[in-house]
């Protein structure tokens, strides 16, 4: 009976992750041979290929062994200077081409007044390697940095960081990898199983390699392809989950690159994007933290405005806490999973949970003040003796150590810091408005449409029968979407012999189930559809103005609510009408671009809203669809930088059921 309930489909396991902390920073080689077990006992929750020995990648990020360093530098050949960094690259296995990669990172680095005092071939063992690792396998090589006379250690941070993106836009880079370059850590990662990382690395099983900290992950591939550059940790982060809005998020982020401006990073708007595009989700939020970590942001600040808890429906938050997190919801994009996350910056360490709180951390700190924490208990053999505290994460959660004065601090600590930064609270009663229908003139609203103007645009924007029954009418007098199935068994749209909408065309390219699914009771203190209206900001300078917003219950609005926010002058909200309606005789691709024109000038102009509408049907004349006219006009602005000074509202007939507006609000 056993057999038939076990079935092996029901396994499901995700990436595991972790870290070991000594809190006083007392380096000793014992913390990295627990890591190393740990990550040996985590094997489990990752992939295997058909050799046996290629993985989805695993690794670990180290504090900067600077005795060890040393010595193997005395050992290639050359000096260092008294402060000194190593970087850990995957360069081209061809030697003309690695050659070419070395230069390149060099002048890179010369440009920011750093010398290279050289470069170490890493040991490797190919017989820890499978086959298809070992096909794919970079060249792995350290380079050495020397810190220049005169330059603490944050600087020198920054100016490495420059740097390697500045080597990241060279034609030499798109075949390497710098998988760390800090003044902080080390990294040692690869497409291997986590019981043969230290026989592929000998340099894990030196005893004079000693360190304080570690980062641990076992990665399990589900998104992308295993690669030896999407091995984790990567430069700061170790994450366990999938970033659901990792495309929006990457979007958004390269629209405000013009914005995104700290004095700590002169030149940072140059490097376009400011973070991957392609890859894993992972690295994208790992470039996000790194680039608000090195413009001046504490780690666990940025932590907080990137994957923030759930505020919205939090009935007892303090409202200074409440304030702040709604001062930086306006200007950043939550980076929502399931998501668990481990990090450093060399300061800070840091352990989160996104608001849904999907993925596990437990920790427990010793007496000897090790801090342990793993998506598993017992990966780390504590005698229980030794435990002097020990928990796990809940949604939105956090957990952090201050490696300069060895505090643990807790969420509540964190907040209650960030609570007190700037009178969020302040700012936001003088700048937030809200819209109020119960004021708005009845003839503010549009006017019905008689019969025949009624019919007319039903056969314009071709409004089935179908479509008016079961999706309109259901919406008119239910107040609700109506109940229909999540699947389409209709033929794909450029294959069917009806007219169909620009919309089908849009796929649903998300997971239709989370891991674990979210339930109804979860989905209402997690999930918010309130929105805002207004210019973004720089949130490495957070002030009032920045404050000053509209913002509205929904993405939807109604006519009155549309007509409030044009017609009210004390919103300062000015607005551009675009008319999506063009000669019959225009060309769409000549009219797409005169739209953009002509919302790029509105937008130099002053214009913080752009409606673009086919309502107003003219004879002679049809109209560019709304879905074209949106995604055309939005990259637009994002390519001449303009695009976070303005909101867009869509008016059109072509939307009708909840795909439309998400297809509409996804591009």
């Amino acid at each position: 009976m056993l057999q038939t309930l076990y079935h092996p489909d029901f396994e499901h396991d995700s990436c595991g992750f972790g870290l070991i902390a000594q809190l006083d920073k007392q380096p000793s080689h014992q913390i990295l041979a627990d890591a190393l077990n740990a990550l040996t006992r985590l094997t489990h929750r990752g992939a295997v290929a058909p050799d046996g020995k290629s993985g989805d990648g695993c690794g670990i990020l180290i504090g900067l062994p600077v005795e060890f360093l040393r010595a193997v530098a005395s050992q290639a050949g050359f000096e260092l200077a008294e402060r000194f960094t190593a970087g850990m690259l995957f360069l081209d296995r061809a030697p003309d081409k690695a050659a070419q990669q070395r230069a390149a990172l060099a002048e890179c680095l010369n440009e920011q007044q750093l010398a290279t005092a050289g470069w170490r071939v890493v040991p490797t063992d190919l017989q820890a390697l499978g086959d298809a690792a070992q096909r794919s396998k970079p060249q792995i090589e350290q380079v050495f940095v020397n810190r220049p006379d005169g330059i603490d250690i944050d600087e020198f941070q920054r100016r490495l960081y420059r740097a390697r993106r500045w080597y990241e836009q060279t034609a030499e880079a798109q075949t390497s990898y710098v998988a760390s370059l800090s003044a902080h850590a080390l990294s040692y990662k690869g497409m291997v199983m986590p019981e043969h990382l230290a026989e592929f690395y000998p340099d894990l099983n030196d005893t004079h390699l000693q360190t304080a900290l570690v980062l641990f992950h076992q990665r399990f591939s589900t998104n992308t392809l295993p690669r030896w550059e999407l091995a984790q940790p990567f430069r700061m982060l170790a994450h366990n989950g999938e970033i659901n809005t990792i495309r929006g998020n990457r979007n958004w982020t390269r629209a405000r690159r013009t914005l995104l401006a700290s004095p700590l990073l002169a030149g940072l708007e140059e490097i376009d994007p400011p973070v991957a595009l392609h890859g894993s989700d992972s690295s994208s939020l790992d470039n996000m933290l790194e680039l608000l970590v090195l413009g001046g942001m504490p780690l666990p600040q940025a932590l907080r405005i990137l994957v923030p808890p759930a505020w919205q429906t939090a009935d007892n938050l303090d409202a200074d806490l409440r304030a702040f997190y709604e001062f930086f919801n306006f200007h950043q994009e939550a980076w929502d999973g399931p998501a668990g996350l481990v990090m450093t910056d060399g300061r800070w360490v840091v352990c989160g949970l996104d608001r849904n709180g999907l993925r596990p951390a437990r920790w427990t700190l010793t007496d000897d003040r090790r801090l342990i924490v793993a998506s598993e208990t017992g990966v780390v053999d504590v005698p229980v003796d030794q435990v002097q505290q020990r928990g796990r994460l809940g949604p939105g959660e956090m957990l952090a150590v201050d490696l300069t004065t060895g505090q643990l601090m807790s969420g509540d600590d964190i907040d209650h810091h960030l609570k007190n930064l700037h009178p969020w609270q302040s700012w936001l009663k003088q700048g937030v408005r809200f819209l109020d229908s119960e004021l708005v003139d009845v003839h503010m609203a549009a006017e019905p449409f008689d019969k025949d103007t009624l019919a007319s645009y039903q056969k314009m924007f071709n409004l089935s029968r179908e479509e008016r029954r079961e999706v309109i009418q259901v919406l008119a007098e239910t107040e609700a979407e109506a109940v229909g199935s999540m699947g389409d068994d209709t033929p794909m749209p450029v294959l069917s012999t009806k007219i169909r909408s620009l919309y089908d065309c849009c796929r649903q390219q998300f997971a239709q189930v989370t891991n674990p699914p979210i339930d109804s009771l979860r989905e209402r203190v997690v999930m918010s559809l309130e929105t805002g209206l207004g210019r973004k900001g720089n949130v490495f300078t957070p002030n009032a103005e920045m404050a000053e917003r509209v913002v509205l219950n929904s993405p939807v609005l109604s006519q009155r609510k549309l007509r409030q926010i044009i017609n009210t002058p004390q919103f300062g909200l000015p607005s551009t009408l675009l008319d999506l309606n063009v000669p019959e005789n225009q060309a769409l691709p000549d009219a797409l671009a005169e739209l953009c024109q002509r919302a790029e000038a509105a937008v130099a102009g002053g214009s913080q809203i752009l409606i673009l509408s086919d309502r107003y049907l003219e004879n002679g004349k049809l109209p560019v669809h709304a879905l074209l006219a949106t995604g055309a006009i939005h990259h637009h602005l994002l390519e001449v930088g303009l695009r976070p000074n303005c909101n867009l509202i869509i008016e059109t007939g072509t939307a009708r059921d909840p795909h439309h507006f998400a297809c509409l609000i996804g591009f």
